[in-house]
């Protein structure tokens, strides 16, 4: 009698989970566990203006990935996009989106409004069910109004317990719903359209840093730094900034290749939750019964969003 060969698989066929997957979940939550801890990041720069934070990591970011492009061999896509000017257009619509949704997280960082931002990126999917059906012609069922009709309700009950509306949450939340319905139009790899976003940007923040730099009085600049005038432990964070843009993307883009969009649906969520508990346990933002009335209408609108959405990828297509 003969015995057969272990097959080379047995060792694997009790794991939950097949390599690829294994390797999307970890780049996943790596992504949104960097997202999620980005507050604190800032916080640290909480004494250099937005502006300026911005400024650096416009100039890092494209620096660091730009770095990683060449690596790959991708130059060639980034000059495609330079000499289609429709396509070049489109881009220059999306790097003032994202510039300000930087520089509006930033602000609300080191103004004490993380949990108002966390409640923008808890509302940007409803939103780009919105947009959708307002720019894409995209049907709407029933369960995604009433999603949607929470996000509404949730922002009414802010505005008139806290006293002024949550633009914070809104600005974050239609500017990246916008930033995403223009990117897909794009049709670009996220490294690259990140460096043709930032390399856009790149010429206005290295004027505007080495202005402040020249212009700063020296009998000032060592208590009041600006531009690169600043002590080494703050330029390391600033250079930093580079890296906490591009890896998180990196991450994500790795994600989405092996994972299902539900999955990734569901777990985009940990960013924004990570916020709310940084904002009320580490930097004791408040949270009394108004704002956490309005907190779990949003949860229940993405619960609802989300079995939806599950729901209708399971459903077998019409023949």
């Amino acid at each position: 009698m003969t015995t057969e060969p272990p097959s080379r698989d047995s060792g694997t066929s009790f794991s939950f989970f097949s390599p690829d997957e294994t390797r999307g979940l970890l780049s996943a939550f790596g992504a949104f566990l960097v997202w999620g801890w980005s507050p604190v990041y800032f916080k640290w720069l909480s004494h250099v203006s937005p502006i300026e934070i911005i400024s650096h990591r416009i100039i890092w970011s494209s620096l660091f990935v730009l770095l990683l492009i060449a690596s790959t061999r991708k130059i060639g896509q980034i000059l495609e996009i330079y000499r289609d000017p429709r396509r070049l257009y489109v881009f220059v619509l999306t790097t003032l989106l994202i510039g300000g949704n930087w520089l509006t997280f930033v602000w609300a960082i080191t103004n004490d409004r993380i949990l108002e931002g966390s409640l923008g990126y808890y509302i940007n999917p409803l939103v780009n069910i919105l947009l959708g059906m307002i720019f894409l012609g995209e049907r709407v069922n029933k369960w995604q109004t009433v999603a949607i009709l929470c996000a509404v309700a949730a922002v009414t009950i802010l505005t008139i317990q806290v006293g002024y509306l949550p633009w914070v949450a809104l600005v974050l939340a239609f500017s990246f719903g916008f930033y995403a319905l223009l990117r897909k139009k794009a049709g670009a790899d996220s490294a690259v359209g990140l460096v043709v976003e930032t390399t856009l940007l790149f010429p206005v923040a290295l004027g505007f840093l080495l202005y402040l730099t020249f212009t700063a009085d020296p009998a000032t600049s060592s208590e009041a730094p600006t531009g690169f005038l600043f002590d080494t432990g703050t330029l390391l964070l600033l250079i930093g900034t580079g890296v906490v843009t591009a890896v998180p993307l990196i991450l994500f883009t790795t994600a989405a290749k092996y994972l299902k969009f539900t999955t990734i649906g569901i777990l985009q969520y940990l960013s924004p939750t990570m916020h709310v508990f940084i904002a009320v346990y580490l930097y004791n933002e408040p949270f009394d019964q108004s704002r956490l009335f309005a907190f779990a209408l949003i949860w229940i609108g993405l619960i609802i969003y989300s079995v939806d959405g599950y729901r209708g990828r399971r459903r077998p297509a019409a023949i």
